[in-house]
């Protein structure tokens, strides 16, 4: 990340204490320092002791200041999108509503000078339309570029403790120490660190295997990408016949019933058998877009695909003005988005009528079935592996009312919050990874919400991904063989099973990391130029960088976002309000 000058003064950011001359009571000297003959004062033992105290305590307090300052940065770039903004635009879907971002980092050089390119275009993540952002759009709109987060970074924990996993963290790059990066930290020293399945594995020293590197329950939330939102359900799109994301199984009448607006299901607990709520990875195309503008859709319905790594971010179209003459190019990064990711969390609220009966939340991985229970009546939780072990909680748990539940299967781990609190099953819920490598037809509709008995209503319906992390490296090309998909096609690849032995294959990368060197990833995987990427540069010296950070090159770890662009209105309303904060995006950095 190339530094640029602070938007806020170090002077601002900084405090220092100048230790001045002192003045004690001058009664007590005066009295103090009379001698026999009147004619020289001498100082007391306890006004000495008062100086130095006073002197030492300057001293402390300007060395406090000077450790615990804190440096302000703009992020350039979207290697850490979406936790991290650079250079970008907002938009506003205007077929379905949801708001989203599309990298604007290309416009301007490394200097922040205007390269002659403008993004006119993005896709949005929800239901896959491309917005136009060009002049002449048909939203009648303007579209401008922000610059990137304004972050403030403390100096102080790397002096005081060591760098931690999962923490983002400023540095000066490795192949030139002007220039500052931000990424997260994925690799300790001392470790082996392997990339592979979209994971962080690490060996120690005297270890024979590797070890899947899980995150806390808070770095999940804050790492999660979103794959769909309900409340932005395309409803005449389902009324023309488009298969709904979300519907009832079986389909025969006694299950989960949708509203009006399809964005909430009830169900009722007369139903004799177990009722699900399947979601399934239904993604328009291009064409089939283009034949909805005409009022029509495809002949054949479509069909389910697995979750992959797109990111809304990195589907930046750019116009070149150049030469006189316009050219257009996308994002993408590394490729398309081939990647399955099978680290799914979902959440919903669910309105319980009464305490009877069960709620149940099935993740499918690797065609494998994560299961949570939650007794309506016990007010229990119990999570269940496809090994057959059984973790169970407290009580007290969940009952009627409403509640916010959230269950996630990620880094090879079982977490359930309700109403944003972790629930306890007296250890950790984790499993071997190797269970789930390769997907099979069950991962077409990985995501389950059941009632056996249970009265429910739920809303609210979002699912998230994790971080796909792309196991690419200079000159080891993608990690598993893409040219089938390169031949069918995205949709075609990522909807028939029989492609899928590729994906048990993929290839990891591996790097040694020495006494104080980390390795740095960033979270927008596939447009991230980090350890992975590094020993393809040179500096201006000629030297090749290493794929680590040293020790000495940290700056600090990324604390607070503190001044996201201004919306330049009142939230909610048309009202103009030059400069108004956007405090949604103020916030520590998780």
């Amino acid at each position: 990340m190339s530094r640029r000058k602070p938007t806020m003064s170090q002077s601002a950011a900084r405090a220092q204490v100048r230790p001045g001359k002192f003045v004690g009571n001058k009664e007590e000297a005066s009295r103090q320092g009379r001698g026999a003959s009147g004619a020289a004062s001498v100082a007391s033992p306890a006004a000495i002791r008062e100086i130095i105290e006073s002197v030492v305590v300057a001293f402390v307090l300007a060395f406090l200041f000077r450790t615990f300052e804190a440096e302000a940065f703009v992020i350039p770039t979207g290697s850490m999108a979406p936790t991290l903004m650079g250079r970008h635009k907002d938009l506003v879907c205007p077929v379905c509503g949801y708001p989203f971002q599309v990298s604007a980092s290309d416009e301007v050089d490394a200097s922040g000078r205007w390269r002659g390119n403008e993004v006119v275009a993005g896709t949005c993540p929800m239901c896959r339309s491309v917005v136009d952002m060009g002049r002449g759009n048909p939203q009648r709109k303007t579209y401008p570029s922000y610059n990137g987060d304004r972050i403030l970074v403390a100096k102080f924990p790397y002096y005081f403790g060591d760098p931690e996993r999962w923490d983002v963290a400023v540095f000066r790059f490795p192949g030139g120490a002007k220039t500052n990066y931000i990424k997260r930290i994925v690799g300790l020293p001392g470790e082996t660190v392997r990339i592979q399945y979209g994971d962080v594995y690490v060996r120690h020293p005297g270890e024979s295997g590797f070890t899947i590197a899980r995150k806390p329950p808070e770095k999940i939330l804050a790492m999660m990408q979103p794959v769909y939102d309900n409340d932005f359900v395309l409803r005449d799109w389902i009324e023309q016949g488009w298969p709904s994301r979300w519907s009832s199984w079986p389909a025969d009448g006694q299950g989960w019933e949708p509203s009006a607006d399809y964005k909430s299901f009830r169900v009722s607990g007369s139903a004799r058998q177990t009722v699900w709520l399947t979601y399934a990875h239904y993604v328009p195309s291009d064409e089939d877009w283009e034949r909805f503008s005409m009022g029509r859709l495809r002949e054949k319905p479509p069909r389910p695909q697995l979750i992959n790594d797109f990111t809304a971010y990195n589907t930046e179209q750019t116009r070149s003005r150049g030469g006189g003459a316009d050219s257009f190019w996308a994002g993408g990064g590394l490729g398309p988005p081939l990647h399955w990711v099978g680290d799914l969390v979902v959440e919903f609220d669910a309105s319980v009528e009464k305490p009877a009966g069960e709620l149940l939340i099935a993740l499918i991985k690797g065609g494998r079935q994560f299961l949570c229970r939650l007794d309506l009546a016990a007010q229990t939780a119990r999570l269940e592996l496809p090994t057959g072990e059984v973790f169970s909680s407290r009580a007290g748990v969940i009952g009627p009312g409403r509640h916010r539940v959230r269950f996630a299967n990620v880094d090879s781990q079982l977490v359930l919050w309700i109403d944003g609190r972790v629930v306890s099953f007296g250890q950790p819920v984790v499993y071997d990874p190797a269970l789930t490598i390769k997907p099979t037809a069950a991962d077409l509709h990985p995501v389950r919400i059941g009632s056996a008995g249970a009265d429910a209503r739920v809303s609210r319906l979002r699912l998230f991904r994790d971080i796909y992390y792309i196991a690419q490296t200079v000159g080891s090309g993608p990690e598993f063989d893409m040219s089938v998909a390169a031949h069918l096609g995205v949709e075609q690849f990522l909807s028939d099973p029989k492609h899928w032995d590729v994906f048990a294959a993929r290839q990891p990368i591996e790097f040694l990391l020495h006494e104080d060197q980390f390795l740095v990833l960033g979270d927008n995987s596939a447009a991230s130029k980090d350890s992975r990427l590094w020993s393809g540069d040179i500096d201006a010296e000629g030297r090749h960088p290493y794929p680590y950070v040293s020790r000495d090159l940290l700056i600090g770890k990324a604390l607070f976002v503190y001044w996201p662009h201004s919306w330049d209105k009142l939230p909610g309303l048309p009202i103009p309000f030059p400069f108004f904060p956007n405090f949604a995006r103020m916030g520590f950095v998780r």
